[in-house]
């Protein structure tokens, strides 16, 4: 028998009564009842109730130890009493009577309780994030994130991927997110990067003969955090495939989320075929790219009521004249909420920092009307081809903002999502996937009005490759896609451009020139003149799958060890200083700006 434990705190039923046991872990709860004394005893695996009474020679020192301490118990399994039977465990039915016990590891006074889930502040629990690791919620989102890896890479071996591991240590990128450095000793002055992504040793993964890849990859990248993003570093499904078509990649990360949802969360798929919505038809309907398909609300384009002589709501029509768009979101049967729902949704609007949010009632008096502070300003055929446009009957109220396309989709964007929530209408138990297509291959950078990349530089360019007309990049579309689940982006993805002359025409758009294409890229383009295969994959993040498994809003509840808001580890006091004979060794001085 193992001297510690024969059993674990989660193993001992009714059937074991009678039986001589060792059980060891934490103390998680104590109740004193005067001449007995309840101890809840916590490993990894569950909770078991240990029980001992005054006339015990133990009972004293138990009766003092402080929580968390680690434990050794020898004991009795026992019958618990009809009354004090606990359904809400699977030890509930029996006890363990204390004979003896041993300290195997003390704890000192805590800086905040185990046994409870409430709030406490981030720089608490990350400080002691092994402490927070104990507390019962992210405990098992941990062990969730472990079987949601192994099942998605059992799933990845049965479909024939092969996993392989690309380097740690590479070279800095132009294109993506900041890169972490990292200074060569052998090589004085120059630096390895952090790996962003494994995507060109994923590519040289397909051009040397491999058929299927996948690995669960560590990426690295130097951005601000947000709710679903880890600063510093995450970790994403990466896979590839060669001689493969956009439905190809498709079939495959449908199939395999699909068997990964239903394996480990009992809420609903809304389509098990997820649908197919183009960037300019999600940023058109949704104001976004990540739309949240639980959402009902659609937005409409209604522009062209401001250029009729019968709309005499001059603000927007001078606008609209200027190029502004109208964008609408039109809500059912809503003519008998109170004056004050409109007017906070337009206080809202204003506190995003938009001009507001007109809005008006569809009304029937012998003839169309609109109820509301603008409705004046519209007559009834202008009303019924909004109507005609937005779908909108009798009853329903329409929301509607003016401004330059991206603002606009901004605002309608944040209302649609601040609109239904108001409204009850979004259904958590429900898992809402897309996919995101057509995104165009460039994008006009506003401040310097160069032409870019808008997403992957790698991807192949859709459409006859000897009809594509290069004088009109921003018409150019890509076959780069998204897949999107709840209004959280869970992963990029593309057909790759295998073409070395097609890549060099692409990145020439972009501003840059041959030599520039084979210094930065001379792996990738290198490798593709000697016989690549058409091939495409995606990436999607581990992270925030299971933080839509574990019903998370905040990625961190699923990471063992994050960083803060800051990139900073507080338990390991990193990022630190270095001495000085470890800097004189790197070739490096520093130069901190005061």
């Amino acid at each position: 028998m193992n001297k510690y434990r024969s059993h674990n705190c989660n193993a001992l039923r009714k059937n074991d009564v009678g039986n001589k046991v060792l059980l060891s872990g934490w103390v998680n709860k104590k109740r004193d009842h005067g001449n007995l004394l309840f101890i809840d005893l916590r490993d990894n695996y569950g909770i078991t109730q240990c029980i001992i009474d005054k006339e015990n020679q133990n009972f004293n020192e138990l009766e003092k130890i402080q929580l968390e301490t680690v434990i050794k118990i020898i004991g009795n399994v026992v019958d618990r009493s009809k009354e004090t039977i606990n359904k809400d465990i699977n030890t509930g039915e029996i006890e363990v009577a204390i004979n003896d016990f041993e300290i195997l590891g003390s704890c000192k006074e805590l800086p905040m309780p185990v046994f409870s889930d409430q709030e406490y502040s981030e720089e608490i629990r990350l400080k002691y994030r092994f402490l927070d690791l104990r507390r019962k919620k992210i405990h098992e989102n941990i062990i969730l994130r472990s079987k949601v890896i192994s099942f998605i890479r059992n799933e990845m071996n049965k479909l024939g991927f092969l996993e392989f591991q690309t380097p740690i240590l590479t070279s800095s990128s132009p294109e993506g997110a900041r890169d972490f450095l990292v200074p060569s000793r052998l090589n004085p002055g120059k630096f390895y990067a952090l790996p962003q992504a494994p995507q060109q040793f994923k590519q040289l993964i397909m051009v040397s003969g491999f058929d299927k890849y996948f690995q669960i990859a560590p990426c690295f990248r130097d951005e601000d955090a947000r709710a679903d993003r880890s600063p510093g570093e995450f970790y994403q499904l990466d896979l590839e495939m060669s001689f493969v078509e956009q439905e190809d990649v498709f079939n495959v990360v449908e199939d395999l989320l699909v068997k990964t949802f239903k394996e480990f969360s009992n809420k609903k798929l809304m389509f098990e075929r997820f649908p197919k919505i183009s960037y300019s038809e999600a940023l058109l309907k949704y104001g976004s790219d990540k739309p949240d398909l639980r959402n009902p609300l659609i937005i409409n384009d209604i522009t062209q009521i401001f250029t009729r002589e019968d709309v005499s709501f001059e603000i927007f029509k001078k606008l609209v004249k200027g190029g502004s768009k109208v964008r609408c979101i039109v809500t059912k049967n809503t003519k008998d909420k109170p004056r004050s729902f409109f007017d906070n949704i337009d206080k809202w609007a204003k506190g995003e920092g938009a001009a507001g949010l007109a809005y008006f009632t569809f009304e029937k008096d012998n003839k169309i009307l609109a109820k509301g502070p603008v409705g004046k300003f519209f007559s009834e055929e202008a009303l019924k081809e909004i109507m005609n446009i937005t779908e909108a009957k009798v009853g329903d109220s329409i929301f509607f903002a003016c401004g330059k396309q991206n603002e606009i989709e901004k605002i309608t964007s944040a209302a649609r999502e601040k609109i239904a929530k108001d409204l009850n209408l979004i259904d958590e138990n429900i898992f809402a996937f897309c996919w995101v297509v057509d995104y165009p291959m460039f994008e006009k950078n506003e401040v310097t009005n160069k032409i870019e990349f808008s997403h992957n530089p790698f991807s192949m360019p859709q459409g006859d490759l000897e009809k594509l007309n290069f004088d009109k990049p921003l018409d150019i579309l890509a076959y780069q896609y998204d897949i999107v689940c709840n209004g959280i982006e869970l992963s990029s993805g593309a057909i790759r451009n295998h073409i070395p002359k097609l890549m060099y025409k692409l990145f020439s758009i972009a501003g840059y020139n041959k030599k520039e294409v084979d210094e930065k890229f001379s792996g990738m383009i290198n490798a593709l003149s000697y016989g690549a295969p058409p091939h495409g994959g995606i990436a999607p993040g581990i992270d925030r799958i299971v933080m839509l498994l574990a019903n998370e809003k905040n990625i961190r509840e699923v990471t063992m060890f994050p960083m803060n808001q800051n990139a900073q580890d507080l338990m390991m006091n990193a990022p630190s200083e270095v001495n000085e004979n470890q800097l004189k060794e790197l070739n490096l001085s520093l130069k901190l700006k005061k």
